[in-house]
């Protein structure tokens, strides 16, 4: 069996499940959405916003891309931000980057000419390397590097987000999170929400 034809089947069990479960499930879907949060989250096939919060349809506004960012000029993520806020009305914005990710890697890499979109996605993030080059240079094990350029890249995403007019001028101003995903233990952990910063948080980390 292909994977898509797959996917259909898989779909059509989840629907029937969900409906003997709830018969007025899919009714009240169908009525209109009132999400609390809008969850920024990279593409990575390995990281769902819905089965890592074990959220249920409805409860997550969610727009991905390559490395979870965030650029005033890109009309794709400022109009879900927009709607988000100023339609949805959402109180939370999620930043959600994750551990061991390609677009981070990429960005500490020489740029792929297979690759000129994502090259062209990925600048601002080149760019957000060698502002921390230092830092990132005093780190040998790559891997580790790549981790933490995701850690300071979700705070920066975070920062923008924080300034960016649309937030700014929301009827009521969402609380703005920055949250990285550890794909080796499965958990969140906040990165700029400062009470919740755990004592092993790297503290250039901790203090954004």
């Amino acid at each position: 069996m292909n994977h898509a034809k797959r996917l259909l089947l898989a779909n059509r069990a989840w629907s029937q499940e969900a409906t003997a479960r709830d018969p007025g499930f899919f009714e009240r879907l169908a009525q209109g959405q009132q999400p609390r949060v809008l969850w920024i989250g990279c593409s990575d096939s390995r990281v769902p916003a819905e089965r890592i919060t074990n959220a249920q349809p409805g409860e997550l506004f969610v727009h991905r891309n390559i490395a979870n960012l965030y650029t005033s000029d890109d009309g794709n993520t400022s109009s879900v931000v927009e709607y988000a806020v100023h339609a949805l009305g959402v109180e939370h914005i999620v930043i959600c980057g994750h551990h061991h990710c390609g677009g981070v890697r990429a960005a500490l890499s020489a740029p792929s000419d297979a690759l000129p979109a994502v090259n062209r996605r990925i600048a601002g993030l080149r760019q957000l390397a060698h502002r921390h080059r230092d830092t990132l240079n005093a780190i040998d094990d790559f891997e580790a590097r790549v981790d933490r350029l995701v850690e300071l890249n979700i705070v920066e995403q975070v920062r923008l987000l924080r300034e960016s007019p649309i937030v700014l001028s929301a009827p009521v101003r969402p609380t703005v999170h920055g949250w990285v995903f550890g794909l080796r233990q499965g958990l969140l952990t906040p990165l700029t929400d400062l009470d919740d910063v755990p004592d092993s948080m790297p503290a250039a980390i901790a203090a954004a």
